[in-house]
């Protein structure tokens, strides 16, 4: 869920405020809490993120699936 403080809450606020941006998004793995997700901004900053989120995806399928050699 997006509304609301996420598990990593306040490390999305450090990193919010020490960017001095509009929003954040700060995703861990395997992290000291377990797998989690804490977002924060504003309408319009958080409405650039679907958009964003799906471009960071398809940058990281197409750097991880299996290259063809020539």
């Amino acid at each position: 869920m997006t509304i609301g403080p996420g598990k990593y809450d306040d490390l999305c606020t450090m990193v919010r405020e020490r960017a001095k941006a509009d929003g954040a998004i700060v995703i861990i793995i395997n992290g000291e809490r377990g797998v989690g997700f804490s977002c924060q901004g504003d309408v319009r900053a958080m409405s650039v993120l679907p958009e964003m989120l799906e471009s960071i995806a398809r940058q990281i399928r197409s750097d991880i699936e299996p290259k063809g050699h020539a």
